[in-house]
């Protein structure tokens, strides 16, 4: 089986392998600008087909009860995905722009590794808590506690980790019991949809327990949380969608999840190497092209030493030239279309308006007349105030801002309407603890400590989201709790 061998990716609705009711749509590589194939593009009685089909699937099977059969079908996913890695990994890096090398990590091999936690924590999970005998108002009463699936999930999903994303919603989701209905973004549809023929030709899921929807049209992703028939939202993306998500699901009192936008900051205490830190932090910031939610791109360093750390992270990010994400050795590749280029030179020129200057980068490289690229960028002279230092930019663009001690650091750091993650460097453990236990962030990085796990819960405090993903939080996040009390004779 050669993966979308003939360049155009379908629908996965009921089981079955459909064409879109509204054509087609292409896909891009973001790289050379070059049309890869076309996708399915779904309307509004597609989306109808695959909420119904997913609802069917929870309601009349025993998929929410067949534990075994639930971690059997996520493990053939997963090895199915092992056995077709490499043809995957072409596709990632040509849809996505993804440098080859963060394949071997977060843009594929983990997430597809990760679905065996899901499998693992569902058949090792316990379902039923016996709180024993009582007298509740005087009735002899046994209680047991029961965990069961949520229903149909709606998952909206992001183009920047699509394999990362899209499995840490789908793996923990199915695992729990539900059925889901996978809308994508509209600049990674191949990288979904690979899933439905994966699922099709190598896996004993039933029909309706997956479907996948991709088109071109955001507003289909309204659907899902509009629609009655579905019971919980799991969505990823910007702030602003995340609020529309939440008014639309208001109307049925839907389950939400929300993994939102960031603004994180990477804070140097005095006591730490600050060549190190500072470079540490530019380099993160160049890694697909800045295009993570939870990249650290304010760095917060000490006022005495602002100078330096501005030089070393120009010399870091200079040295990072913006490549073909095929190349082994690239580190930062294109942004994802022409538009999110425009959007983060638009910043880059109000960031100028601001009053700031570039340490380096600016705009476009010389050298790159093709393809969505940016140059790795340094902003220097802003404060937290300016706006290149509140908004997410999403692009590989550092801000740095000095700060006059570790309560000024702390504050810096959590003047944001975000709280997603965040950095601390410092050479006293117990200094950097403190500092790190008060930032309102989901998750820490101390002196560079990786928090990315499969059995790690990530999400942010304040505007960056509601909830965990990953984790047995994350897995916890697609069930119910049900009491049932049976009086004792």
């Amino acid at each position: 089986m050669a993966l979308l061998a003939d360049g155009v990716s379908a629908l996965f609705i009921d089981g079955k392998m459909l064409s879109g009711s509204a054509g087609t749509f292409p896909t891009i590589n973001p790289a050379t600008e070059e049309v890869l194939g076309v996708a399915a593009e779904a309307d509004a009685e597609d989306m109808g087909r695959a909420i119904d089909a997913a609802r069917r699937a929870f309601d009349e099977t025993d998929w929410s009860r067949n534990t075994e059969l639930r971690v059997r079908c996520v493990r053939q996913l997963r090895n199915a995905m092992r056995d077709h890695i490499d043809e995957l990994r072409e596709l990632t890096i040509a849809e996505v722009g993804a440098p080859r090398m963060l394949t071997a990590s977060a843009q594929l091999e983990g997430p597809v590794d990760d679905l065996g936690f899901a499998a693992d924590t569902a058949e090792s999970y316990v379902w039923n808590q016996d709180l024993g005998a009582a007298s509740p108002m005087g009735i002899p009463t046994r209680r047991i506690i029961t965990r069961e699936a949520v229903g149909v999930i709606g998952a909206i999903t992001p183009w920047n980790f699509p394999h990362q994303i899209n499995l840490a919603k789908l793996g923990p989701a199915l695992a729990a019991g539900n059925t889901v209905v996978l809308k994508p973004a509209p600049d990674t549809p191949w990288c979904a949809a690979v899933l439905g023929e994966i699922i099709a030709e190598h896996t004993e899921f039933p029909p309706g327990v997956v479907n996948i929807v991709t088109s071109s049209d955001h507003s289909l992703g309204a659907l899902l949380a509009k629609d009655p028939r579905v019971d919980m939202i799991s969505f990823t993306g910007s702030t602003a969608t995340g609020r529309s998500v939440m008014i639309d699901a208001a109307a049925t009192i839907k389950k939400v999840f929300l993994e939102l936008g960031g603004k994180s900051a990477f804070v140097v205490l005095d006591d730490a190497d600050l060549a190190s830190a500072s470079g540490i932090s530019a380099f993160s910031t160049c890694m697909h092209a800045g295009q993570g939610c939870a990249i650290t791109t304010r760095l917060v360093v000490p006022r005495a030493c602002y100078d330096e750390a501005v030089a070393v992270a120009a010399a870091t990010m200079s040295s990072i030239k913006p490549g073909d994400p095929s190349d082994s050795g690239t580190v930062c590749g294109p942004l994802i279309s022409a538009r999110q280029r425009d959007r983060v030179q638009g910043y880059l020129d109000l960031a100028i308006a601001e009053g700031g200057t570039f340490a380096s980068g600016g705009g476009r490289p010389p050298s790159r007349e093709v393809g969505f690229f940016i140059e790795p960028t340094v902003i220097a002279g802003l404060s937290n105030d300016a706006r290149t230092a509140r908004e997410e930019i999403f692009g590989p663009v550092l801000t740095v801002i000095a700060h006059d001690g570790d309560d000024d650091a702390v504050r810096i750091a959590n003047d944001s309407p975000y709280g997603l993650s965040g950095t601390v460097f410092g050479d006293d453990p117990e200094r950097v603890a403190r500092v790190a236990a008060r930032l309102r962030v989901g998750t820490v990085s101390v002196n560079g400590g990786v928090w990315y796990s499969a059995d790690a819960p990530f999400g942010g405090y304040k505007q960056s989201g509601i909830g965990r993903e990953m984790g047995l939080a994350g897995f916890e996040e697609y069930l119910e709790s049900k009491t049932i009390a049976t009086a004792v004779n």
